[in-house]
């Protein structure tokens, strides 16, 4: 992974939690350099961070990474990647429609990039299925915490259910993402 996630795992845990905490993180898991952007890391860093995280702060991995997802929407928007984000969509679901365009422009930035694939389903009025599918690991509950920050980004109330799991023995991920926008009158 690029150091761009390490860095937004960083800032999350500085911001939450104070710089102190983030020494700590480090220090458990062995990773003593400061990372670059736009320089590839092995994903082993990433996962060594999230368990010291969750050890020192006495949460889960998916609450961590679901709380990481969350921050990433800021992070990425404060980093620099907010017109790319605009580019993708005006509403929740037009942008999840898009995920893979943005990646793939993302791609041009980060050309290691290893970005998961997103393909909307089912889509209602106030719903559809979001199926992720990632050559990773364990990282659905960072789905959670990214659906989340992107419903506080599009001022959309958002409910997600994960319905389909890797874990359960699935090729993928599947999400019932139910929202509704809030309109100003």
């Amino acid at each position: 992974m690029y150091g761009l996630i390490n860095k937004a795992i960083q800032d999350m845990i500085c911001s939450k939690f104070g710089p102190e905490i983030w020494l700590e993180v480090r220090h458990k898991a062995e990773v003593e350099e400061q990372f670059v952007n736009i320089k590839s890391y092995h994903d082993n860093v990433t996962y060594r961070l999230i368990l010291a995280a969750s050890e020192i702060l006495g949460l889960s991995d998916a609450e961590v990474m679901k709380a990481f997802g969350e921050h990433w929407v800021r992070y990425t928007a404060a980093e620099g990647f907010s017109e790319i984000i605009d580019m993708c969509g005006e509403s929740l679901p037009e942008f999840l429609e898009n995920l893979d365009n943005l990646h793939a422009r993302v791609g041009i930035v980060f050309p290691k990039l290893q970005p998961p694939s997103f393909e909307c389903a089912e889509a209602e009025e106030n719903s559809l299925h979001l199926h992720y599918y990632s050559s990773r690991e364990g990282l659905a509950p960072m789905v959670f915490g990214l659906l989340e920050g992107l419903g506080k980004r599009f001022d959309t109330k958002v409910e997600v259910t994960q319905i389909q799991s890797r874990e359960e023995g699935h090729d993928h991920d599947e999400f019932a993402v139910n929202y509704q926008a809030n309109r100003s009158v």
